[in-house]
């Protein structure tokens, strides 16, 4: 992936999903691309980040909704090992974290292996 930070769509996708569910701004305003320490930036390290700012706001992951829209490569082999990833960072259950594949099925800019886009939903509850 190509990308200001290490281009790792599913992470940002986490990130934004949890700062939006807190009303807590998004990835860009936390880590600017304007600002060159972001450059390849680890994505894991703005998702500690992230799950710090929620915490010191009251909040606590519910659960996580996410999909990953990519011809290649294949999630369904990686699903679990991604899951628990997401989950260690957070310091949730991986059974909190749902995680689905979708291919563009060989149709527009997914299908032809042009992007991947990556959505997650965040459930916040009180701490």
């Amino acid at each position: 992936m190509v990308g200001h930070s290490d281009g790792d769509a599913l992470l940002h996708a986490v990130v934004d999903a949890l700062l939006g569910a807190a009303a807590a701004g998004d990835v860009g305003q936390m880590f600017p691309d304007s600002d060159p320490a972001n450059r390849g930036r680890d994505s894991a390290e703005m998702l500690e980040a992230a799950r710090d700012a929620i915490r010191a706001l009251g909040w606590r992951v519910g659960n996580l909704d996410c999909i990953v829209h990519a011809q290649r490569p294949r999630l369904l082999p990686h699903r679990q090992a991604i899951r628990k990833r997401i989950a260690d960072i957070l310091g949730i259950d991986p059974e909190l974290v749902s995680l689905k594949g979708k291919t563009g099925e060989g149709v527009g800019p997914v299908g032809e292996e042009q992007i991947i886009v990556a959505q997650c939903v965040a459930l916040l509850l009180p701490r």
